[in-house]
């Protein structure tokens, strides 16, 4: 069997958002299968523009995402432009594009596919009809990893308003060379599908092999 690799992706959660239902910009930690932090994500705040842009346009909102890594440091950032359908985020590594996530078309799925910088589609991202809370990430049609929102009890979610997502995925070169897309197609998931939900809160995505 193919070793896997996971990666914790943690919302981190103010309390004022928690009692008055305020959205403030999303930030997470990201810690490996043992807890270890290992890196953050934090979308941009932006001034009085972007918090208002938050409370209107919700997920259809511009954002920009950094991810960094223990110490600090950026080493890939999201770019997601205003849109109201087909939501999309640019991935760079400074000023190199790396790929793309968008999401697609469907009647009654939820679908993303992972594209390389010049718009060749790497993976296809899909989450059946009677699976809401499940996203397969597909590679030439063979299942190679997914993403799972996780509860961690009923009580926790209600008070915190956070969601608890799993992405794990095979320990492939193919798949090892783009996980900086794979961490931001799980925070976008989470921003599309999930933020308008009750229930915010943390991402589980592999990295240390089974």
């Amino acid at each position: 069997m193919t070793a896997r690799r996971r990666i914790l992706i943690h919302q981190i959660k103010e309390w004022g958002e928690i009692l008055v239902g305020f959205e403030t910009r999303n930030r997470y930690e990201l810690k490996d299968e043992q807890g270890r932090l290992i890196g953050y994500a934090a979308e941009e705040g932006g001034g009085f523009g972007r918090v208002i842009g938050r409370q209107l346009l919700g997920s259809g909102r511009k954002a920009t995402i950094h991810v960094l890594n223990e110490t600090g440091k950026e080493v890939a950032r999201g770019e997601k432009p205003f849109t109201w359908f087909f939501h999309r985020i640019d991935v760079f590594e400074g000023e190199r594009k790396l790929g793309a996530i968008r999401r697609r078309f469907t009647m009654l799925r939820r679908r993303f596919t992972v594209e390389t910088a010049d718009g060749r589609e790497l993976f296809e991202i899909d989450s059946p009809v009677l699976q809401f809370w499940t996203f397969h990430v597909l590679f030439r049609g063979r299942e190679v990893g997914v993403i799972k929102k996780q509860w961690s009890g009923l009580l926790k979610e209600w008070f915190t308003d956070a969601d608890v997502f799993g992405l794990e995925y095979e320990d492939l070169p193919e798949l090892n060379a783009v996980r900086p897309l794979l961490v931001f197609a799980t925070l976008l998931v989470d921003l599309v599908c999930f933020e308008n939900n009750q229930g915010r809160g943390g991402l589980f995505l592999p990295v240390g092999g089974e």
